[in-house]
């Protein structure tokens, strides 16, 4: 009897990651019926993950709403995912690491009494504040699953640690990883790219919530600094659609020449965008698992991190969000070569590009 895996996204993020792995449950036809449903947490951004993918889901939530709170998203999840469950009657949930689709589409399982399995479980910085709300939603979920899918032995040290059973833990590698093999590409090419041509290109991303306000005009304050002082830099920062984050960018780096604001990009340009950058500036929790794997240096922007292997094995640093520290970072790595040479020659800790394989094998019950 073939199992019914339904599989639970809702943002740009987690579509990122769970659609390779929704590929390569599909390739297990014999033994595994696969279900997808999206909430649509984020709706364009998400509509263009799927696309890419040419993942079309059985089941679409569509809970965005002008001005959505995580009160309305939670709610929204939750009670649209229980009338999802109730027809479908899966014989597990999986759902993606941290955010509020994973907390509450998980959490109607377990009021279905359907068995849950996390994927990308046991990421940690212990401190609920920080990032907010995704450490909660971690931790929860971390609460109510009887599958975990670690990516890393640090997370599943942590699972242990928490009293998690060691025979319900599966070390996988991340599935974000697996998929810059289905977008990274040789011939690719782009209108900012041909701007940068001929100089270091730095990628940006900002827009963590607990960053909004003088933590980002600091982060922003350091990074113009370091372009005014280097001639042959320049800097690509595909905004977020967040109208606070727009409105502090507009007023610490309009007039900058040597920096584009553009609007987010799709999958395939970023990870394309990425491939080619110098180095990346990022408060972002996946481009810390993915920049490594394309021999990228990350400053990361933030004052904890769930992904500390990164710290360890030499590929991240955590820079904080004031502006000297920044500073300082960012201009070693663009001043000293021997610097640069060991962060982005460090051994990528985050996998080989087959998790998502190795979950499906789980899950049929080999491994």
């Amino acid at each position: 009897m073939k199992k019914k895996v339904m599989v639970v996204f809702g943002t740009r993020p987690e579509a990122i990651k769970m659609c390779p792995l929704v590929l390569a449950l599909a390739e297990h036809k014999d033994e595994l019926d696969v279900v997808v449903c999206v909430t649509g947490q984020h709706r364009q951004m998400l509509d263009q993950v799927l696309g890419t993918f040419g993942v079309v889901p059985q089941y679409d939530l569509n809970v965005m709403r002008a001005d959505q709170t995580l009160t309305t998203i939670t709610s929204d999840v939750l009670s649209g995912m229980r009338d999802v469950l109730q027809k479908e009657r899966p014989d597990v949930v999986l759902v993606h690491g941290d955010t509020t689709t994973s907390f509450a589409a998980g959490l109607a399982a377990f009021y279905e009494r359907i068995p849950v399995g996390h994927v990308e479980a046991g990421l940690r910085t212990n401190n609920l504040l920080s990032p907010w709300p995704e450490e909660f939603n971690r931790q929860a979920v971390d609460v109510f699953s009887q599958w975990y899918f670690a990516p890393t032995e640090t997370a599943r040290e942590n699972l242990l640690r928490e009293g998690k059973d060691d025979a319900r833990i599966w070390v996988t590698g991340n599935t974000g990883i697996d998929a810059l093999s289905y977008t990274v590409r040789e011939d690719y090419d782009h209108p900012e790219l041909a701007w940068a041509e001929g100089h270091r290109l730095i990628l940006i991303t900002a827009h963590r919530r607990e960053n909004l306000g003088d933590p980002m005009r600091h982060m922003f304050r350091a990074i113009r600094r370091v372009l005014d002082e280097h001639g042959d830099v320049r800097a690509i920062y595909p905004i977020h659609m967040n109208p606070r984050v727009r409105s502090v960018a507009a007023e610490e780096l309009s007039g900058e020449e040597r920096l584009h604001i553009i609007d987010p990009l799709e999958v395939v340009d970023f990870h394309n965008f990425m491939a080619r950058s110098h180095m990346i500036l990022t408060d972002s929790g996946g481009i810390q698992e993915e920049a490594p794997s394309l021999g990228k240096p990350v400053l990361v922007m933030r004052d904890t991190t769930e992904r500390p292997e990164g710290v360890a094995a030499g590929t991240l640093r955590l820079v904080g969000t004031d502006e000297t520290p920044i500073y300082e970072a960012f201009s070693e790595l663009l001043d000293d070569d021997a610097v640069y040479r060991e962060m982005s020659h460090a051994a990528n800790p985050y996998g080989d590009g087959h998790a998502s394989e190795r979950i499906a094998k789980i899950l049929c019950g080999s491994n």
